[in-house]
Parts: C-alpha cells; structure tokens; sequence
C-alpha cells in the first residue's frame, strides 16, 4: 500500500475533500506519534488508513503545526472536527497517550473512538490482569503468513531502533524532515493489520462486553483530559478496574 505524507495546506484540503463524512462516513484507523507523545511533548505525525477506501496518508503536524487540524475543506470539514465527531468511526489502539496529546496540544476533544486495546482483552478468556501490547495483539491475532510476520517485525525493529533511547535512538526522529523510510514504513504498520484485529474482537465481544469496553473508552478519554492523567504510570499496563474477574450476567 502505498502511503501519503500530507505536508502542505493543499494537499491537506485535498485529503479532506476525499473524506464523505456527511454521506457515507468511513472508518479511520488512527495513530500518532512524536517525541514523548503527551502534553509534555510533542505530537509530531499523524498517521490515519482510510476504509474501505484502503488508502494511507500521514500529516505531518511537526510541519503544518495547529493548521493541521483547523484547515477546512470546500465544505468547512477540518480535521478537529472528524476526529471530534461522534459519527466517524476512528479507531485507536489505547486513545490515552494519543487524547491527552490531542487535547492538551491542540485543544481536540475526540469522540466516536472504538479502543482496539480494551476490545482485545476483552475478547480474552482469562487472564485479564495486564492489558496487551499492539505488537503481542498483531503477532496473536492479524493471522499473517510467517513471511509477513517476518517483514512485518523486521520493519518494526528498524524503526525502533531509530527512537528507542535505549537501542542508541531518539524520539526526535519523528520530528527529523524529511522523514526517513524508515519511520515511513514503521508509522504505516502501526496501522496497516488494525482492520483485521478489529474484525477479529468484535466477531469474538458480546452485547455486555460491548457496553463495558464503550464506558471504559469514554472514562479514558475523561482521563487523559485530566490534570491527574499519568503516561507512565502503573495503571497504562493494568486492566480496567474489575475486569479480571467479570463476566455477564455474573457468571
């Protein structure tokens, strides 16, 4: 798939103008990134597959800035707006980190999230104490070919070692233009296999479950937005308070 990287107004309204968001609303698959992706830093790249058009564009926000999000098209759709709407689909894996960047940096309140992370643990049958990681949920659950597992990780090992401190990286390579290959195609499959897993929890959630993941997704929103919100804290790896042990009905 090949990817865009929306770097200029034009090209943004463009984008914007592609989206039917008043007569037949898509579902957005949705990332970001930046360097220390939070309140507390910076939000550098937002990266959003479009279906069933199939398509890939990533803004870049270190270049356009608050423009990014409050650009309209012909009809006064901005980007703020589609990811504040209640009906547009977007779908984040854990909205936390991304709402609290979101909201704090650039003043977005999201709304019309699906969180492919709660859908996940979820669907589990047990052990539901610590929440999964995107990586340990595509490498479960995308059903790849070993040869597209094999280029899928190669991939991510590339990227991360251009950002992880601990490999010798810097997360200022987000903000680094042009954007490298490199981080190119890692943004990409942080996004690409989401459709799959989405399609795969919601087959396995019941109509209870449902409910729980939604109140639990609009409490992280809430969260993210407060002054309390911690990004590294313990609680971004536990499962939601009284998950572990609930089951519908009370069984």
């Amino acid at each position: 798939m090949e990817s865009e990287i929306i770097d200029t107004l034009p090209a943004l309204r463009a984008f914007l103008n592609d989206i039917p968001v008043a007569t037949d609303p898509p579902t957005l698959y949705v990332d970001l990134e930046g360097n220390n992706l939070s309140r507390h830093g910076t939000l550098s790249l937002v990266t959003i597959m479009v279906e069933p058009r199939h398509t890939m564009h990533l803004i870049d926000v270190t270049t356009l800035k608050k423009d990014a999000f409050t650009t309209a098209d012909e009809g006064s759709n901005t980007l703020q707006q589609i990811l504040e709407s209640s009906s547009i689909t977007k779908v984040f894996f854990d909205i936390r980190r991304d709402s609290d960047a979101l909201f704090h940096l650039f003043g977005v309140r999201v709304a019309g999230i699906q969180d492919l992370q709660l859908m996940e643990i979820a669907t589990r049958s047990s052990a539901k104490r610590f929440l999964s990681g995107l990586a340990k949920c595509v490498e479960k659950d995308a059903r790849l070919a070993f040869s597209e597992k094999v280029q899928w990780q190669a991939t991510k090992n590339k990227g991360h070692r251009l950002f992880d401190p601990a490999s010798g990286g810097s997360y200022a390579v987000f903000d680094e233009r042009p954007l490298s290959p490199e981080m190119l195609a890692y943004c990409v499959q942080d996004v690409i296999h989401v459709p799959v897993l989405l399609d795969q929890y919601k087959a396995k959630l019941s109509d209870a479950w449902m409910v729980k993941v939604e109140q639990e997704t609009a409490a992280r929103i809430a969260l993210s937005q407060s002054a309390s919100f911690d990004p590294k804290g313990q609680r971004m790896v536990e499962a939601p308070a009284g998950w572990e042990h609930w089951r519908p009905g009370g069984a």
